[in-house]
C-alpha cells in the first residue's frame, strides 16, 4: 500500500467533501492595461487571454505562486501557474484559495489544470471566445484532509519538474539545431540570390468562412486548417480545429488548388505567422483558411528547401519587422515574395535537406528521442493526475447550496464587463 493509499484509508475512508469553487476561493479578472505601453522585454509579464505574456511592463498586480485563467480569446480556460510578479488584465482570472488550512494552493492548481478542457469547451460568443465566471465557480472540487493533498501534490509536482527538465534539454536542442541549420544555409558570394518570388510557381490562399461559408455546421467532417493547427511542421488536428462540408472543401480549393508538395505559410496571427508545413498527400478531406499561403515551387528548388531557408534567420531578418503590429498580426504577401534567398544546385539542396531533415526529427519527431519521451511524461502526469483526483463522495458532507440567482446575476455582469473591455481594449 502506498502512503497515499495508507493517508486515505485513515483519513477519509468514507470518501471526501466536495464544493464549489466558488464558495472557497477568490475569483476574479485583472485590470485592463494599455497594449501601446507594454514593451517586449521588462521586469514583469503581463497575462491576458492568450497562453503567452501580451507584452512586459515594469510595474505588477499579482504576487508569486498564482494560478491564472485565460478569460478571453481562442485559449479562454487554459489554465497556467505563474512562478514570478506579475501583471492580470483584464482577459485573465485569478483564482486563490480563502483558506489554505483547507485548500491548498498549489492542490487547487492540479485540479483546475485538470479541468482545463471541460473549460475550453465552455466558451462562449461567436466573435472573440470568452469563459464565464460562473461556470468555473461551479465546479466541484473534492477537499480530502491537508496531508492528502499534500501528498497528491508531491506526486504530481515529480511529474511536472521532469517533464521541466526534459522540456528544457529539449530547448537547448532545438538552439543547437537553429545553429547547425543557420551555418549549413550561409553560403559564399558565388551562390545565387533570388527573391521567392523568382522561385516559385505561384502563391494562392484559401477562403474566409465569414465572406462564403459557415464553419462546423450539420455534416461537417473535414478539417478547416489555420495556422494555429501547424505545430512543429506539421498539421495537428484537435478539438479545436474548425470543421466544414465536403462541399465546401471543394469550394475553397478552387482557390487554394492544393495538391502534394504545396508549402503551406501561416501569414496571420499572434504567435503563428512563420509557422509552415508540406503537403504530403493531399486527400481532399481538408482546406485551409485564407490565412495561410499555399505556395508551389519551380523545379529548380526544393519545396522543403525553401521552408527550411525561410525558417533561417536570414530570411526571418527580411521579413518579421514587416508583421504588421496590430492586434492580429499580419504578414503581406510581396513582403514575403521580396525575401531573398541563397538558390545553390539541386543536389546541395539535397543535401542541406537530408542533414536538416534528422535534425527537425530529433528535435519534433513524437516519436523518437526527446519529444516522445516528453509526450509520454505528459500522458503520464495527466493519466496520474485524473486517477489521484478522484475520490469517493462523502454523502454525509456534500456541500449542497441554491445559487441560481447569483449565477444568473453573475454572468449578466460579466458578459457586459466582457463587453466593455473588448471595446476599450
Amino acid at each position: 500500500m502506498t502512503k497515499l493509499e495508507e493517508l486515505i484509508k485513515k483519513l477519509c475512508p468514507n470518501g471526501v467533501e466536495f464544493v464549489e469553487l466558488g464558495t472557497i476561493t477568490d475569483l476574479h479578472k485583472g485590470i485592463q492595461f494599455n497594449k501601446a505601453n507594454m514593451a517586449k522585454e521588462g521586469s514583469y509579464p503581463v497575462i491576458n487571454g492568450g497562453i503567452e505574456p501580451s507584452g512586459y511592463i515594469e510595474q505588477f498586480n499579482e504576487n508569486e505562486y498564482t494560478i491564472t485563467i485565460s478569460q478571453g480569446g481562442a485559449s479562454a480556460g487554459y489554465v497556467n501557474w505563474l512562478e514570478t510578479k506579475f501583471w492580470a488584465g483584464a482577459h485573465c482570472y485569478i483564482i486563490k484559495p480563502l483558506n489554505e488550512e483547507k485548500l491548498l494552493n498549489r492542490y487547487l492548481y492540479h485540479f483546475i489544470k485538470n479541468k482545463e478542457e471541460q473549460l475550453r469547451k465552455c466558451q462562449y460568443g461567436a466573435g472573440i471566445p470568452a469563459l464565464g465566471k460562473e461556470t468555473i465557480s461551479n465546479l466541484l472540487i473534492p477537499l480530502p484532509p491537508l496531508a492528502v493533498q499534500r501528498e497528491i501534490v508531491r506526486i504530481l509536482d515529480e511529474f511536472t519538474l521532469l517533464s521541466a527538465e526534459l522540456a528544457a534539454e529539449l530547448v537547448a536542442r532545438c538552439k543547437q539545431y537553429e545553429f547547425c541549420r543557420d551555418k549549413l544555409l550561409t553560403f559564399e558570394n558565388k551562390i545565387e540570390y533570388m527573391t521567392v518570388r523568382d522561385v516559385i510557381v505561384g502563391l494562392k490562399t484559401g477562403l474566409n468562412p465569414r465572406q462564403n461559408f459557415k464553419l462546423n455546421v450539420e455534416g461537417a467532417i473535414c478539417n478547416y486548417i489555420t495556422g494555429k493547427d501547424i505545430l512543429n511542421n506539421s498539421i495537428c488536428i484537435s478539438d479545436r480545429t474548425d470543421k466544414i462540408t465536403k462541399e465546401i472543401v471543394a469550394l475553397i480549393n478552387k482557390r487554394s488548388c492544393l495538391q502534394d508538395n504545396i508549402l503551406l505559410f501561416a501569414s496571420t496571427g499572434t504567435g503563428t505567422v512563420g509557422r509552415m508545413t508540406i503537403v504530403d498527400h493531399y486527400d481532399e478531406l481538408w482546406n485551409v483558411s485564407e490565412t495561410l499561403y499555399c505556395i508551389k515551387t519551380k523545379d529548380s528548388v526544393l519545396v522543403k528547401y525553401l521552408m527550411y531557408i525561410l525558417y533561417s534567420q536570414q530570411a526571418k531578418m527580411q521579413f518579421e519587422p514587416k508583421i504588421s503590429k496590430g492586434s492580429v498580426p499580419h504578414l503581406k504577401v510581396e513582403d514575403l515574395l521580396n525575401v531573398k534567398i541563397p538558390v545553390p544546385p539541386l543536389e546541395v539542396q539535397e543535401r542541406i535537406v537530408k542533414v536538416l531533415d534528422n535534425f527537425d526529427a530529433i528535435c519534433s519527431d513524437l516519436k523518437i528521442g526527446l519529444p516522445a519521451e516528453i509526450e509520454a511524461r505528459k500522458k503520464q502526469y495527466e493519466y496520474y493526475r485524473d486517477k489521484l483526483l478522484t475520490f469517493d463522495l462523502n454523502p454525509n458532507t456534500i456541500y449542497q447550496t441554491d445559487r441560481q440567482t447569483d449565477r444568473q446575476t453573475d454572468r449578466q455582469t460579466d458578459r457586459q464587463t466582457d463587453r466593455q473591455t473588448d471595446r476599450q481594449g
